[in-house]
């Protein structure tokens, strides 16, 4: 690709640009809707150019990627429709795919080529100033192809992911809503309900807190407004993964309860932990 725009500046909109700026090989352009954002880009040099006019924005782009919230899509692609050339490839962060590939995939038919992508990273942290190179390295890119995708700009959105750091891997929007709604949307909504549980049951214990707690809830930092849209958008599949959570939970709670030497808690625990072992081997072994 000669020439990358990206539609929204914040951290992973950022974090492309800054990284794209350190690879080289292309030119960035950054769209941003406030002045002052448009500002903020030109003052961290991470882009050739930085606009709030969307068709100077996309119109040479090859590659044009949404960086902003997944209910602001639609509109934004009608917006840019006008603008791009015919071919274009158009991708998305979006941290839900179900009604964003239907949407923007009959937006763009016929003049451009939209490929859903989702890179599984990011941080509780938002906006430019958050934003970093390093961000996609080793992080994994799910891409969301269905029957009306063009192979040719699949192959080159996937190229695109791997050339920033990431491992990526291809699932229908609806696996992807329930593989999402499992390991990025319950964990966010179980920090959340542990920090307001403890708040509601004895605040006094925060005095106390140690890594455990501040590791396992440093999710709940996340911005209240990104994650109510998500939780809304992924409805169906969040709730369907909190039935799953409350099932074992009750499970944990018999357990404890139960008269058996405590052999099914420690069963439980250490399949917890030789799955958590598998997955992330390289955190436990150094």
């Amino acid at each position: 690709m000669k020439r990358i725009a990206i539609l929204g500046p914040g951290l992973l909109g950022g974090s492309i640009a800054v990284k794209l700026r350190q690879l080289g090989g292309c030119r960035v352009s950054v769209w941003a809707r406030r002045a002052e954002a448009v500002e903020e880009v030109i003052a961290a040099e991470c882009a050739d150019t930085a606009t709030s006019d969307l068709a100077e924005a996309v119109g040479e782009a090859g590659l044009v990627v949404l960086c902003v919230p997944v209910g602001a899509m639609g509109e934004l692609a009608r917006a840019i429709l006008p603008s791009i050339q015919p071919g274009t490839i158009v991708t998305d962060v979006g941290s839900v795919k179900g009604r964003v590939l239907a949407e923007l995939g009959a937006i763009f038919r016929g003049r451009g080529r939209f490929v859903g992508s989702h890179p599984m990273a990011g941080s509780e942290q938002t906006g430019l100033k958050a934003a970093r190179a390093d961000l996609f390295d080793r992080a994994t890119c799910i891409v969301t192809p269905d029957e009306n995708t063009d192979a040719a700009a699949l192959g080159e959105v996937t190229a695109f992911w791997q050339q920033l750091g990431c491992r990526v891997v291809a699932l229908r929007a609806a696996e992807h809503d329930v593989c999402v709604a499992l390991v990025s949307h319950l964990p966010h909504l179980v920090a959340a309900t542990l920090i307001n549980t403890v708040a509601a049951k004895n605040s006094h214990a925060f005095e106390v807190v140690g890594p455990g707690f501040r590791d396992s809830s440093r999710v709940a930092s996340g911005p209240p407004a990104m994650w109510t849209e998500i939780l809304t958008e992924n409805s169906r599949a969040v709730d369907e993964a909190i039935n799953a959570l409350i099932a074992k939970l009750t499970d944990f709670r018999q357990m404890i309860a139960g008269s058996n030497d405590g052999r099914e808690l420690r069963e439980f625990l250490a399949a917890a932990k030789a799955t958590r072992d598998r997955i992330f081997p390289k955190i436990n072994n150094g």
